[in-house]
């Protein structure tokens, strides 16, 4: 076995068994080509295999990080669906952990439902987990002018089916955006990372019947797991 694939063996087994978590930031082609008694040239190709197969990404002058050694995801943005949904379509078991539930009276997100200052929101703050695994920590506002039950309701699962059935007030669509983020520490914990690492930051604001908007949220998504696709036409 040539020389690169051997070492690129050797760092997915470090990778798979968790010795090297995401995050973690390799040595520099230079540097790990000297203790090694390797040339440049052999790092380069072991580093560039593992970037392919989505274990390692470049990051400019920090060099490699670790990214994991699990598969990445690709959900469709075709239509509007929850957490709960998309993993399903996906073959995941979809859980969740709510770290914060509570009514607010907030002016900034009342400003951007379009509601008088004193408005009261449902803000709900979790973690989604797909087989066990945290991809995103949400936080949410839900119109309570417009749903009064979900004050009280058992959200502990998929909150769209809840507005849907209990509720009656299914949401038809979304205007949502992607950005580019870091994790910020509290994040880094949850996700398991050892320094921050890229993410993905989506903002949704739902509506249902009538032009009511009924959720807004702000979801960051691990972004070594997660790679949306979309398909456009002409």
């Amino acid at each position: 076995m040539p020389l690169y694939q051997q070492l690129e063996q050797q760092l997915e087994d470090l990778i798979r068994d968790g010795t090297l978590p995401a995050g973690t930031v390799l040595p520099a082609e230079r540097q790990l080509a000297e203790s090694l008694g390797l040339s440049r040239a052999t790092i380069q190709r072991a580093y560039h295999t593992l970037r392919q197969r989505d274990l390692v990404a470049a990051q400019g002058r920090l060099g490699f990080l670790i990214q994991g050694a699990s598969a990445r995801l690709h959900p469709g943005m075709d239509r509007l669906k929850g957490f709960t949904e998309e993993m399903r379509l996906l073959g995941k078991v979809p859980s969740s952990r709510i770290l914060e539930r509570k009514v607010v009276s907030d002016r900034s997100i009342a400003s951007i439902f379009g509601l008088p200052s004193p408005a009261r929101f449902l803000k709900l703050v979790r973690v989604r987990y797909g087989d066990g695994v945290p991809l995103s920590r949400e936080v949410a506002w839900y119109n309570l002018s417009a749903a009064p039950d979900l004050e009280h309701g058992d959200l502990s699962g998929s909150v769209y089916t809840f507005l849907a059935d209990r509720c009656r007030l299914p949401l038809i669509y979304c205007d949502q955006t992607v950005e580019a983020t870091m994790a910020n520490e509290e994040e880094c914990e949850i996700f398991g990372f050892a320094q921050p690492l890229p993410c993905l930051l989506i903002k949704r604001r739902s509506y249902t019947h009538g032009e009511v908007m009924m959720e807004y949220v702000e979801g960051l998504f691990r972004g070594d797991a997660y790679s949306y696709r979309l398909r456009l036409g002409t």
